[in-house]
């Protein structure tokens, strides 16, 4: 297996699963990888199987994993303090979630004052196999 190794952030966890109780309920974390990149970890649980016959990790789960990952990463970049609104989010399915911790990590491709682009991709056990990849514009808050 080759995942990442993972350091939790328990201050940051724990300010995400405050700001969002979905958050909580699927046991996100944050923390980082060896080189200090910033990492999302879904720890498998059974209540996130959708195929019980396959043993496969719910689409919506998925979906919902990595729209939170974007919101955390781009809550930690920028010093907005109301959230950003998502205007579209675009996921591909690339391989089935098997029974496995999951992990992702995000990418701001543009960060403006009005509008912001992120990408963020999401493996099981190895990182150049990704299962799959979303991209999101957010219409950042006017703090004036």
């Amino acid at each position: 297996m080759n995942s990442p190794i993972f350091q939790i952030d328990q201050s940051l966890t724990d300010q995400a699963h405050q700001l969002s109780p979905y958050s909580q309920g699927i046991n996100l974390r944050i923390g980082s990888d060896q080189q200090g990149n910033r990492l999302f970890h879904l720890p498998f649980a059974k209540q996130n199987i959708g195929n019980i016959f396959l043993v496969r990790l719910h689409g919506g789960l998925i979906g919902g994993f990595l729209q939170s990952c974007i919101y955390h990463y781009l809550s930690e970049h920028t010093e907005h303090t109301d959230p950003p609104f998502m205007i579209n989010f675009a996921i591909d399915y690339l391989r089935a979630g098997n029974a496995l911790d999951s992990y992702a990590q995000c990418q701001i491709l543009h960060s403006g004052r009005r509008i912001s682009q992120v990408t963020v991709t999401m493996w099981q056990d190895n990182p150049d196999k990704p299962i799959a990849i979303a991209r999101a514009h957010l219409r950042m808050p006017n703090d004036d």
